[in-house]
Parts: structure tokens; C-alpha cells; sequence
């Protein structure tokens, strides 16, 4: 392969994986192989200047930025660090850095300020008066999402801040994390929804600071360390000083942070905390290295990309290897089947690690495991262990490689595979065990039916006991049949019968939900219940119709038809009606609703001051209009704020969509 093929192939993997990062929060491959391909491509393009291209993703700062939020310009770039593996690396930037202030000897010519690297999603605050005025994310680099409103719902965060000798105007960088206990609570709740699980707390944080819904934000429990202070009247010339001062006015400045006077101090540090991290109890990625003076750091400059006076060490993933004892296939609660990873047990970042997923076929296939192979385990950042490979070399001479099931491993139904999808399903729906335990168990969970004393031991029980064969039986139970069970006493009984009365008082979008209608996640659940109102509505309505509900698409409007058009599911329906589950939203006050709107598709776009962007949809909604995300030809018109997102007016201009603020908008529906 030639220079220039090879420097477009990496081009493009980059630019994929810079989008899989920093858009979709869903990384295919490590940060240190990342980095690898980076580097691979800034030497070709140092040896090959003729192919340089203004565009490459060397000449790039990955981007974060979202629609739904107003995009502020960073009063100074927020640029990425330099980083490396080897220790080697980070001694020769020492001396570097050494040379360049005039000191060659052992002890540098300034302390340099080694920091712990957490591996969040970065944020900028900016201060005015000692008052929280704005939080912007890195974005890319010259300009961020304006995300205030949820930065405000982390509590560490001071919003205003004590007396204290603090400048009138400054600006703190630093990194929003969820701490592993949050992140663990999360995925255990994603887990049990059959929702996507996060992959490491640094996605979950960079996800949870993009919601719209800042009380959602609130719930996930968010935190931030912060580690750098910009001010035109900065109170020392130092950095070390400015973040203790920083630490004094109520900002949280890791205990890590320690002044280093030598490279042997530099070497001991990065041993040191290699090891200790894993006590710490939130992700960490490595270590930051900067020049502790700030006019020293003004004397060393920038690169294009990062400052020459800071480097970041970047710890290797945490990796084990054990043997497979045998690959076993589960059956989750939509018929998916899961190949997983039974291993001899490994210590991994503080844990024993028993058991991974495989995920599906392809993987399975595409690591060539066979059975009793030794394989790699790694976390890394990642609390979810995860297979990167075999060791070929210890293969045992005769093994078969893994070869996924046909049949389901519980019913023996024969597998399907839907085109395009890569997971093979049993679909025997109301047949399988572990089908139906997996809905009885999503119907009672907490953000469903919320049932007390029901969790997935007693679901299964129940279901082995004949007690609870489909959800609508759980109407019918009674506390003596309950004492009869193991484990169930008179108290867990009473409660659990407690429990189910009062899930009849649960609201119409969380019964709706608790179906396990395929693909009506929690979110949609709720849009529909209140465009539709009621469960005999959402019965009698067409797929066209269905088709015109915000969020729902082809797939989500024929799961809804196949599972109305099943008979069963009808009389399950009606069961749970007549128990007192609640298949319907309450009838509303519709003395303030209108048809000024009635028909028209309406875009909200902008910051506004007059109403909240929740109270001029919910306007909308009463005057007969119909909310959009996104503009297109059947838009009648938006309703811009300040700071309209660019691409949204420039496609509205293209279209000729017509374009009204919020004065215009309140004399049209108040006449």
C-alpha cells in the first residue's frame, strides 16, 4: 500500500472513530489505539508533506457538540494535551521543557504539578460576580454546548460562591464524572429495561450532560474535579496556588494534585498512582504533567493542537488472561439471545471477574474462540469486562471452535435473524420461559408498575409456582398462596399484595410501558400516552396514523400493531382494565385549548426569555399544533429564539420554511 492510500485509509478511521467518540458516544476501539493510528498518520504526513490536507483529523479537535443547545465561543480555545505511554516519553518532556527554561541539571528549573487525568467529559465555568453565569463543553475546541442548566443540578458545583478573594470575572475548567457507584446503579437499571449499556462512566457522563431534561441529569448523580483557573487578575503565578485558592472557594481540586521537583519525583508519582487509582471512586485514564509556573507556561507556548507545557500519561488498560470453561447462550426478556463468556475466575481492577458478554454471532466469530481457549480480558476505563482476544499459542490441539446455537436454549424453537440485524432471536414469544419471566419482571420494575416486594427471585418463583403466569395474574394474589413459597413469609407476603394495589394508581404512560411492547421504550411510551390519551385510542388507530406520532418510526408502529393484533394480548389488556390498572390518561382541562394551530408542524429552535422552550411546546400542543424536532418540507414554521442553531436557519432558509419570534408567535395564539 502506497503513503497516500495508506494516509487516506487512516483519515477515514479516524473521522469514524472521532464520530463513534465524540458524537455517539459508543467507541468501537481504545483511546491507546486511537492514539496509535494517529500517530501512524501525523509521521506519514511529517514524511509526506505534499499529501497534508487542512482538513485531516491531525489538524482537528474532536467534537462534542449537540443539537437542542445553543453553541457558545470559548473565551480562550480549550485545546487537547499531548499524550503518551512510556515513561521514556514523559522523562523527555521533562527535559524538554527543562532545556527550553535554561536548567539542564537534575532538579528543574521550575516544579512541575503531576494531576490525576479522570476520565469524564471535560467543562468549562465561568464566574462572574462570584455567581455560576455559564458551562460550556469543550465542544470542539474553539466552541461549546451551553449546558448551565444541567451543570446547576450537580452538586458539587458552587453556584455562588462565599466570601472570599476570589476575581470578579474568571474562568475554571475541569471534568464532569459519574462515580462508580452512580455508574454501577445506572446500568444495573438499563440492564433490567434491556436498554444498551453504558460502556465505561465516560460515555455515561458525556450522554447525561446532553440530555434536555435536566431533572433527569439531576438524578444521575454527576460529579466534577476541576484542575485549571484562567482570570485576567489570577491571585498567584502559579498553578499549584491558583487551584489551592480555587479548592479554598469551594471548588473540589483532587487531593491528588502534588508539586514535583525532579524527574525521579516525576517516575515515583506515575508508580505510585498507577497502582493506586483503582482505590479512587471514579474512572481515571492517567495522569497530567504541567509546568506549575504560568509565566513559564506562556514562555513554552502552544503546538496547533495542545500546550507545549503540559503532557498527559495515559494508563495502560488493565488486562488479564484465564481460561473459557464454556460459552453459555441466555435468552433475554424480547427472545435476544446472548452468547456469554463462563471464565475461571480473574482479578480484574479490583474484582473478580467471572463471566463476559460475547454480545452475538459476529463477535463470537470474528475472535475465532474456540472451546477452553485462554483469553484476554481487559476493563481499562470500563467497568464491564469485556474479551479482546486468544491466545492462540496455549489453544488446546482438537478444540472446536464455538459455534452458536440454531435452536432456543430453553423452548428449542428454531432461531430467526432479522435482516440487517445482528442478533439472533427465539421467536416463541409466549412460550419461553425466560421470556416470560423477563416481562414479569420489567412489569413490577420501578420505572413501570414500581411493584414492592416483587424482584426477579420472587418473579421467578411465582412463575414456577403457577401463582403468576402472565402479568395480569399479579391482580389476583393473595397472601396465603404467597406464605406458601419459599422465602416468602407473612410480612413479605402482605407487602408485595400491598404493592400490587397500588400500582393501580400508576399513571397510563408507565402501564403502557410496562407492557414490553418491543422497541416502546420508556421515553416513547410517554410521548404516546399523551398524544393518544388512551389505550381503546391507540387500539383504533391506523399505521398511518401511528406513523405521525412524535418519535415513532416504521419499526416502533409495527411492533404496536403486531402486539395489539395478537388476541391474547387483548384479553391481557382487559384483564389488567378490570383489576383497576389505569388504560387511560386523566381527562384534561380543555377550556384553554384552541385550533388557532390545528394541523401545523411547528419547530422550536433558540434560547427565549419570555417563556421556557416546555411551556411554549406545551402552547403549541394546546392550541391544536404539533411539536418536530427537525425541519423539512411539511414544516409550517418555526419558532426561533436567540442563538437559532445555524444549521437549522440555514435549512429553513433553503426550504423557505418561515421563521417567526416569540412575540409573533403569543399574538397569534392569543388573536
Amino acid at each position: 500500500m502506497s503513503p497516500a492510500q495508506r494516509i487516506q485509509e487512516l483519515r477515514q478511521q479516524l473521522d469514524r472513530h472521532n464520530r463513534l467518540y465524540y458524537v455517539e458516544n459508543s467507541p468501537e476501539i481504545s483511546d491507546r489505539e486511537y492514539d496509535m493510528l494517529m500517530k501512524e498518520l501525523e509521521q506519514l504526513e511529517r514524511e509526506n508533506p505534499d499529501l497534508d490536507d487542512p482538513l485531516s483529523p491531525s489538524h482537528r479537535v474532536g467534537s462534542d457538540l449537540a443539537k437542542g443547545f445553543t453553541q457558545v465561543v470559548h473565551a480562550r480555545p480549550m485545546l487537547s494535551l499531548g499524550n503518551t505511554y512510556s515513561l521514556d516519553e514523559v522523562n523527555e518532556w521533562v527535559n524538554r521543557c527543562n532545556e527550553s527554561l535554561g536548567n539542564s541539571g537534575g532538579l528543574l528549573s521550575v516544579p512541575l504539578v503531576g494531576e490525576m487525568k479522570f476520565d469524564g467529559t471535560s467543562i468549562s465555568l465561568t464566574y462572574e460576580h462570584g455567581r455560576l453565569v455559564r458551562a460550556v463543553t469543550r465542544g470542539d475546541g474553539e466552541k461549546g454546548d451551553d449546558v448551565t442548566a444541567n451543570v446547576k443540578t450537580i452538586r458539587s458545583i458552587p453556584l455562588v460562591l462565599p466570601a472570599g478573594d476570589w476575581p470578579e470575572s474568571f474562568e475554571i475548567r475541569g471534568e464532569i464524572v459519574l462515580p462508580w457507584k452512580a455508574f454501577d446503579r445506572l446500568n444495573e437499571e438499563r440492564a433490567f429495561n434491556e436498554e444498551p449499556l453504558f460502556a465505561n462512566p465516560r460515555n455515561a457522563a458525556a450522554g447525561t450532560i446532553k440530555m434536555l431534561n435536566s431533572a433527569e441529569v439531576a438524578k444521575r448523580g454527576l460529579d466534577a474535579y476541576f484542575y485549571y483557573l484562567l482570570s485576567d487578575s489570577l491571585p498567584a503565578d502559579s498553578h499549584y496556588e491558583n487551584m489551592l485558592k480555587a479548592r479554598e472557594w469551594g471548588f473540589k481540586v483532587s487531593d491528588v494534585m502534588t508539586l514535583l521537583h525532579s524527574t525521579a519525583e516525576v517516575d515515583d508519582f506515575i508508580n505510585r498512582w498507577d497502582v493506586e487509582r483503582r482505590n479512587l471512586p471514579v474512572a481515571t485514564d492517567g495522569l497530567v504533567f504541567k509546568v506549575n509556573s504560568l509565566r513559564q507556561q506562556l514562555n513554552l507556548g502552544y503546538t496547533a493542537k495542545s500546550p507545549r507545557w503540559a503532557i498527559a500519561y495515559k494508563f495502560a488498560a488493565e488486562r488479564a488472561m484465564t481460561r473459557l470453561r464454556e460459552v453459555s447462550f441466555e435468552v433475554g426478556r424480547m427472545g435476544v439471545i446472548t452468547p456469554v463468556a463462563n471464565l475461571e475466575p480473574v482479578l480484574l481492577s479490583g474484582t473478580i471477574v467471572k463471566r463476559a458478554s460475547l454480545h452475538n454471532e459476529d463477535i463470537v466469530k470474528s475472535l475465532d474462540i474456540h472451546d477452553h481457549d485462554m483469553l484476554y480480558v481487559e476493563k481499562g476505563g470500563e467497568i464491564i469486562p469485556k474479551i479482546t482476544g486468544v491466545d492462540v499459542d496455549q489453544r488446546v490441539e482438537g478444540s472446536e471452535p464455538i459455534k452458536f446455537v440454531k435452536n432456543c436454549p430453553d423452548c428449542g424453537t428454531p432461531l430467526v435473524r432479522m435482516p440487517g440485524e445482528a442478533s439472533w432471536v427465539c421467536p416463541n414469544k409466549y412460550g419461553c420461559r425466560p421470556q416470560i419471566i423477563g416481562r414479569l419482571e420489567h412489569f413490577v420494575g420501578r420505572h413501570m408498575m414500581d411493584i414492592e416486594g416483587v424482584g426477579d427471585e420472587n418473579c421467578s418463583l411465582l412463575y414456577d409456582a403457577g401463582l403468576v403466569r402472565d402479568i395480569s395474574d399479579f391482580y389476583t394474589l393473595t397472601p396465603p398462596p404467597l406464605e406458601s413459597l419459599d422465602r416468602v413469609g407473612p410480612r413479605t407476603a402482605q407487602r408485595i399484595v400491598d404493592g400490587v394495589e397500588a400500582s393501580k394508581n400508576v399513571p397510563f404512560d408507565r402501564v403502557l410501558y410496562a407492557l414490553s411492547i418491543p422497541f416502546v421504550g420508556e421515553t416513547v411510551s410517554r410521548k404516546i400516552a399523551r398524544a393518544v390519551r388512551s389505550m381503546d385510542r391507540l387500539r383504533s388507530m391506523t399505521r398511518e396514523e401511528i406513523l405521525t406520532l412524535e418519535d415513532v418510526g416504521p419499526r416502533i408502529a409495527d411492533a404496536i400493531l403486531e402486539y395489539l393484533a395478537y388476541q391474547p394480548n387483548i384479553e391481557l389488556i382487559e384483564r389488567l382494565r378490570a383489576a383497576g390498572v389505569l388504560m387511560a390518561l386523566p381527562d384534561e382541562d380543555l377550556s384553554d385549548h384552541t385550533d388557532l394551530l390545528a394541523g401545523k408542524s411547528i419547530v422550536i429552535s433558540g434560547v427565549f426569555s419570555l417563556h421556557s422552550r416546555e411551556e411554549y411546546k406545551a402552547m403549541i400542543e394546546k392550541n391544536g399544533g404539533k411539536n418536530v424536532g427537525s425541519i423539512s418540507k411539511k414544516t409550517d414554521f418555526v419558532l426561533a429564539g436567540d442563538n437559532m442553531g445555524p444549521s437549522k436557519l440555514e435549512k429553513a432558509q433553503k426550504l423557505g420554511v418561515r421563521i417567526i419570534d416569540e412575540n409573533e408567535f403569543l399574538k397569534m395564539i392569543n388573536g
